[in-house]
């Protein structure tokens, strides 16, 4: 017992330190960016510490539970138990902290449309087309129709409408990213699992705990994996590998495409918002029963050899 007090006190303070500071580095992250190029304007704070939040709120699941997991087995805590308290323990915070930034979003300055940042004559840099890439609008974010596109080594393209304007009108303007591609690639998992989450709550409470039961069965299945090696390091490592292969596959279950493999296949037998959480309560009970046998084998052995 003093075991799993001390799994719960550990967990719930790397929840949230984790959550704090990943919140604060988001949230300075999103000033910066906007800071050297565009007017700060105060109705904007609340909602990039709301986006920031949610961020890290996605951060802090996968973040916590891996702690968690990783303290569980160096300190030899009873499987179903560490299970049981790190699983109760994370949809708890995450209900509360969905809770508390719906209730954020409901604040006047946050709910009243702002103007977008920028005004005529925006320039703004978009290394994903390519390198040195410029885009000038000429009526502002507000109207990123009429624009001017200067690419390197070529002359000046004057565009009157394009596919992607609302991207641009949603975003007030894209910037360069140097960072590495897996950070980026990480930013890009994390933001999106955010969005995930925020979905499911604006449908409901039922939707928002099935999605994110499922998500928590399915990490805190990985258990077995931090007792893989002797060498805790190790096994942390693995852990890690094992916690991005699930982010990715959050991802990519989620994307529009999968959702329409999944109606097509379904075939209205089950609900398509629900197919997600089913897959991962389905590996994530698989895991159980493997973590099951892999100890009923070893007790075997232990009994043989005595």
């Amino acid at each position: 017992m003093k075991k799993l007090v001390k799994l719960a006190l550990f967990f719930s303070i790397s929840f949230a330190i984790l959550m704090i500071i990943s919140t604060g580095l988001r949230f300075l992250a999103i000033r910066i960016e906007w800071a050297g190029v565009l007017p700060q304007q105060t109705k904007a704070v609340l909602a990039g510490l709301i986006a920031a939040a949610r961020w890290a709120l996605s951060l802090s699941i996968y973040g916590g539970i891996l702690a968690g997991l990783s303290y569980a087995a160096r300190e030899k805590v009873f499987a179903p138990f560490a299970v049981l308290c790190i699983g109760a323990l994370s949809l708890v915070f995450v209900c509360f902290i969905g809770q508390m930034l719906k209730n954020w979003e409901n604040v006047p300055s946050v709910v009243n449309p702002t103007q977008p940042l920028g005004g005529p004559g925006l320039i703004a840099a978009n290394n994903a087309l390519l390198e040195g890439t410029v885009v000038v609008l000429l009526q502002g974010p507000s109207d990123p129709g009429h624009r001017v596109v200067a690419v390197p080594d070529r002359p000046l393209l004057y565009q009157a409408e394009f596919p992607g304007r609302e991207v641009i009108a949603q975003s007030s303007g894209p910037f360069g990213n140097n960072n590495p591609w897996f950070l980026q690639s990480l930013d890009i998992d994390l933001r999106l699992s955010a969005e995930n989450l925020r979905r499911r709550f604006d449908a409901g409470l039922i939707p928002f705990l099935m999605y994110a039961g499922a998500l928590i069965v399915l990490l805190t299945s990985c258990l077995f994996v931090f007792n893989i090696s002797v060498w805790p390091l190790a096994n942390l490592f693995l852990g890690c590998l094992a916690f991005r292969g699930i982010m990715a596959l959050e991802t990519f279950f989620n994307s529009p495409e999968m959702q329409d493999v999944f109606e097509s296949f379904l075939q209205s037998r089950l609900p398509v918002p629900h197919a997600v959480p089913f897959i991962f309560c389905s590996v994530g009970v698989l895991a159980y029963f493997y973590s099951f046998l892999v100890f009923i084998a070893g007790r075997r052995d232990s009994n043989n050899e005595d």
